[in-house]
Protein backbone atom coordinates (compact mmCIF):
# COMPACT_ATOMS: atom_id res chain seq x y z
CA UNK A 1 0.00 0.00 0.00
CA UNK A 2 1.76 3.14 -1.24
CA UNK A 3 1.37 6.56 0.33
CA UNK A 4 1.51 5.46 3.95
CA UNK A 5 3.62 8.52 4.77
CA UNK A 6 2.03 10.91 2.29
CA UNK A 7 2.46 14.52 3.41
CA UNK A 8 4.91 13.64 6.19
CA UNK A 9 8.31 15.23 6.70
CA UNK A 10 11.07 13.02 8.07
CA UNK A 11 14.66 13.43 9.22
CA UNK A 12 16.97 10.42 9.15
CA UNK A 13 20.41 10.67 10.74
CA UNK A 14 23.05 8.42 9.27
CA UNK A 15 20.84 8.39 6.21
CA UNK A 16 23.51 8.28 3.53
CA UNK A 17 24.29 4.57 3.87
CA UNK A 18 23.22 1.23 5.29
CA UNK A 19 19.99 1.02 7.28
CA UNK A 20 19.64 4.79 7.22
CA UNK A 21 19.67 4.99 3.44
CA UNK A 22 17.19 2.14 3.25
CA UNK A 23 14.92 4.13 5.58
CA UNK A 24 15.24 7.22 3.41
CA UNK A 25 14.35 5.28 0.27
CA UNK A 26 11.40 3.54 1.95
CA UNK A 27 10.06 6.81 3.35
CA UNK A 28 10.29 8.48 -0.06
CA UNK A 29 8.50 5.54 -1.67
CA UNK A 30 5.67 5.99 0.83
CA UNK A 31 5.24 9.67 0.03
CA UNK A 32 7.36 11.45 2.66
CA UNK A 33 9.80 14.29 2.16
CA UNK A 34 13.12 13.54 3.83
CA UNK A 35 16.19 15.35 5.13
CA UNK A 36 19.30 13.19 5.36
CA UNK A 37 21.54 14.14 8.27
CA UNK A 38 24.97 12.60 7.91
CA UNK A 39 28.60 13.03 8.99
CA UNK A 40 30.19 11.27 6.01
CA UNK A 41 29.96 14.10 3.50
CA UNK A 42 27.90 11.90 1.16
CA UNK A 43 24.51 13.26 2.15
CA UNK A 44 24.20 15.80 -0.69
CA UNK A 45 25.27 13.26 -3.30
CA UNK A 46 22.72 10.74 -2.06
CA UNK A 47 20.01 13.41 -1.87
CA UNK A 48 20.67 14.47 -5.47
CA UNK A 49 20.48 10.85 -6.55
CA UNK A 50 17.15 10.25 -4.82
CA UNK A 51 15.25 13.24 -6.16
CA UNK A 52 13.55 16.52 -5.36
CA UNK A 53 11.83 15.42 -2.17
CA UNK A 54 15.06 14.80 -0.26
CA UNK A 55 17.76 17.13 1.02
CA UNK A 56 21.15 16.54 2.61
CA UNK A 57 22.49 18.24 5.71
CA UNK A 58 25.90 17.78 7.34
CA UNK A 59 25.61 16.98 11.03
CA UNK A 60 27.68 15.65 13.90
CA UNK A 61 25.07 14.12 16.19
CA UNK A 62 27.39 14.57 19.16
CA UNK A 63 26.92 18.35 18.88
CA UNK A 64 23.71 19.86 20.23
CA UNK A 65 23.78 22.97 18.04
CA UNK A 66 24.26 20.90 14.89
CA UNK A 67 21.40 18.53 15.72
CA UNK A 68 19.10 21.47 16.38
CA UNK A 69 20.20 23.09 13.11
CA UNK A 70 19.40 19.85 11.23
CA UNK A 71 15.86 19.71 12.56
CA UNK A 72 15.28 23.43 12.07
CA UNK A 73 16.47 22.99 8.48
CA UNK A 74 13.83 20.34 7.89
CA UNK A 75 11.12 22.70 9.14
CA UNK A 76 12.48 25.62 7.12
CA UNK A 77 12.71 23.50 3.96
CA UNK A 78 9.56 21.39 4.11
CA UNK A 79 7.39 23.26 6.63
CA UNK A 80 7.25 20.89 9.60
CA UNK A 81 8.70 17.82 11.29
CA UNK A 82 6.61 14.66 11.61
CA UNK A 83 9.19 11.89 11.88
CA UNK A 84 12.68 11.62 13.33
CA UNK A 85 14.79 8.52 12.88
CA UNK A 86 17.79 8.66 15.21
CA UNK A 87 19.79 6.15 13.22
CA UNK A 88 23.39 7.45 13.18
CA UNK A 89 25.75 5.08 14.94
CA UNK A 90 29.06 3.25 15.01
CA UNK A 91 30.23 0.03 16.56
CA UNK A 92 33.70 1.15 17.69
CA UNK A 93 36.69 -1.07 18.21
CA UNK A 94 36.46 -4.57 19.64
CA UNK A 95 38.44 -5.11 22.83
CA UNK A 96 37.90 -6.59 26.29
CA UNK A 97 36.56 -4.06 28.77
CA UNK A 98 39.78 -4.02 30.80
CA UNK A 99 41.70 -3.04 27.67
CA UNK A 100 39.09 -0.73 26.14
CA UNK A 101 40.35 2.74 25.31
CA UNK A 102 38.55 5.36 27.38
CA UNK A 103 38.34 7.93 24.60
CA UNK A 104 36.92 5.29 22.25
CA UNK A 105 34.30 4.38 24.84
CA UNK A 106 33.28 8.02 25.25
CA UNK A 107 33.03 8.51 21.48
CA UNK A 108 30.88 5.43 20.87
CA UNK A 109 28.52 6.47 23.66
CA UNK A 110 28.47 10.07 22.39
CA UNK A 111 27.37 9.03 18.90
CA UNK A 112 25.07 6.13 19.76
CA UNK A 113 23.40 7.42 22.92
CA UNK A 114 24.02 11.15 23.28
CA UNK A 115 23.12 11.59 19.62
CA UNK A 116 19.74 9.95 20.21
CA UNK A 117 19.16 12.07 23.30
CA UNK A 118 19.96 15.28 21.41
CA UNK A 119 17.73 14.29 18.51
CA UNK A 120 14.75 13.77 20.79
CA UNK A 121 15.51 16.82 22.94
CA UNK A 122 15.36 19.12 19.92
CA UNK A 123 12.59 17.29 18.00
CA UNK A 124 10.01 17.21 20.77
CA UNK A 125 9.33 20.99 20.84
CA UNK A 126 8.84 20.90 17.05
CA UNK A 127 6.35 18.02 17.32
CA UNK A 128 4.26 19.10 20.30
CA UNK A 129 1.62 21.00 18.33
CA UNK A 130 0.79 18.30 15.78
CA UNK A 131 2.30 15.13 17.24
CA UNK A 132 4.91 12.97 15.62
CA UNK A 133 6.84 9.72 15.58
CA UNK A 134 10.40 9.10 16.72
CA UNK A 135 12.16 5.89 15.73
CA UNK A 136 15.48 5.16 17.41
CA UNK A 137 17.89 2.59 16.05
CA UNK A 138 19.03 0.46 18.96
CA UNK A 139 20.28 -3.13 18.59
CA UNK A 140 19.84 -6.60 19.99
CA UNK A 141 23.23 -5.80 21.54
CA UNK A 142 21.27 -3.70 24.01
CA UNK A 143 19.85 -6.88 25.53
CA UNK A 144 22.23 -9.64 24.35
CA UNK A 145 25.88 -9.70 25.41
CA UNK A 146 28.38 -9.08 22.64
CA UNK A 147 31.78 -9.72 24.25
CA UNK A 148 34.49 -7.14 23.47
CA UNK A 149 31.88 -4.51 22.57
CA UNK A 150 31.25 -2.86 25.95
CA UNK A 151 30.66 0.67 24.66
CA UNK A 152 28.31 -0.40 21.87
CA UNK A 153 26.28 -2.69 24.11
CA UNK A 154 26.02 -0.11 26.89
CA UNK A 155 24.98 2.65 24.49
CA UNK A 156 22.33 0.56 22.76
CA UNK A 157 20.89 -0.57 26.10
CA UNK A 158 20.74 3.10 27.02
CA UNK A 159 18.85 3.89 23.82
CA UNK A 160 16.24 1.28 24.68
CA UNK A 161 15.68 2.69 28.17
CA UNK A 162 15.74 6.31 26.98
CA UNK A 163 13.11 5.40 24.40
CA UNK A 164 10.77 4.33 27.18
CA UNK A 165 11.38 7.46 29.23
CA UNK A 166 10.68 9.83 26.35
CA UNK A 167 7.66 7.81 25.22
CA UNK A 168 6.05 8.09 28.64
CA UNK A 169 6.86 11.77 28.98
CA UNK A 170 5.29 12.69 25.63
CA UNK A 171 2.44 10.24 25.11
CA UNK A 172 -0.25 12.82 25.92
CA UNK A 173 1.16 15.08 23.20
CA UNK A 174 0.70 12.32 20.62
CA UNK A 175 4.43 11.92 20.17
CA UNK A 176 5.19 8.23 19.82
CA UNK A 177 8.70 6.96 20.52
CA UNK A 178 9.89 3.46 19.65
CA UNK A 179 13.18 1.70 19.06
CA UNK A 180 14.20 -0.79 16.42
CA UNK A 181 16.65 -3.48 17.54
CA UNK A 182 18.24 -5.06 14.48
CA UNK A 183 20.12 -8.30 14.58
CA UNK A 184 22.61 -9.14 11.85
CA UNK A 185 21.92 -6.82 8.89
CA UNK A 186 23.86 -6.63 5.64
CA UNK A 187 25.55 -3.23 6.19
CA UNK A 188 29.13 -1.99 6.00
CA UNK A 189 29.33 -2.17 9.80
CA UNK A 190 28.59 -5.90 9.74
CA UNK A 191 30.85 -6.45 6.73
CA UNK A 192 33.77 -5.17 8.79
CA UNK A 193 33.25 -7.74 11.55
CA UNK A 194 35.54 -10.80 11.55
CA UNK A 195 34.33 -13.52 9.20
CA UNK A 196 34.05 -16.04 12.01
CA UNK A 197 31.75 -13.65 13.92
CA UNK A 198 29.46 -13.29 10.91
CA UNK A 199 29.39 -17.04 10.31
CA UNK A 200 28.62 -17.68 13.97
CA UNK A 201 25.84 -15.09 13.99
CA UNK A 202 24.30 -16.59 10.85
CA UNK A 203 24.47 -20.06 12.37
CA UNK A 204 22.91 -18.80 15.60
CA UNK A 205 20.03 -17.08 13.81
CA UNK A 206 17.00 -19.34 13.33
CA UNK A 207 16.36 -17.69 9.94
CA UNK A 208 19.90 -18.75 8.96
CA UNK A 209 20.78 -15.58 7.11
CA UNK A 210 21.75 -11.93 7.30
CA UNK A 211 18.85 -9.55 6.71
CA UNK A 212 18.67 -6.84 4.08
CA UNK A 213 18.52 -3.22 5.35
CA UNK A 214 15.22 -2.79 3.51
CA UNK A 215 13.60 -5.23 5.92
CA UNK A 216 14.51 -2.94 8.80
CA UNK A 217 13.35 0.09 6.85
CA UNK A 218 9.86 -1.32 6.41
CA UNK A 219 9.57 -1.73 10.16
CA UNK A 220 10.56 1.93 10.49
CA UNK A 221 7.82 2.86 8.01
CA UNK A 222 5.24 1.05 10.13
CA UNK A 223 6.41 2.69 13.37
CA UNK A 224 6.48 6.12 11.71
CA UNK A 225 3.08 5.78 10.06
CA UNK A 226 -0.47 6.27 11.28
CA UNK A 227 -0.85 2.48 11.25
CA UNK A 228 0.71 2.25 14.73
CA UNK A 229 -1.13 4.98 16.71
CA UNK A 230 -1.17 3.08 20.02
CA UNK A 231 2.37 1.71 19.86
CA UNK A 232 4.88 3.65 21.92
CA UNK A 233 7.72 2.94 24.33
CA UNK A 234 8.60 -0.33 22.63
CA UNK A 235 11.92 -1.81 21.53
CA UNK A 236 11.14 -4.13 18.64
CA UNK A 237 13.62 -6.87 17.78
CA UNK A 238 14.09 -7.59 14.08
CA UNK A 239 16.61 -10.39 14.18
CA UNK A 240 15.33 -13.51 12.43
CA UNK A 241 14.50 -15.08 15.79
CA UNK A 242 18.00 -14.65 17.26
CA UNK A 243 16.77 -13.42 20.66
CA UNK A 244 13.99 -16.03 20.80
CA UNK A 245 16.31 -18.99 21.40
Amino acid sequence: MAGRLEGKVAVVTGGASGIGRAMVEAFLAEGAKVVIGDYSGKQDEVAAELGENVRGFAVDVRKSDQVKALLDHAVATFGKLDILCNNAGLDGVQAPTADYDEDEFDNVVAVNLRGVFLGMKHAIPLMRENGGAIVNTASIAGSVVMATMPAYCAAKAGVMQLTKVVAVENARDNIRVNAICPGVIRTQMVAELPDDWIAQLEESTPAGRIADPREVAMLAVYLASDESPFLTGMSVNIDGGFTSV
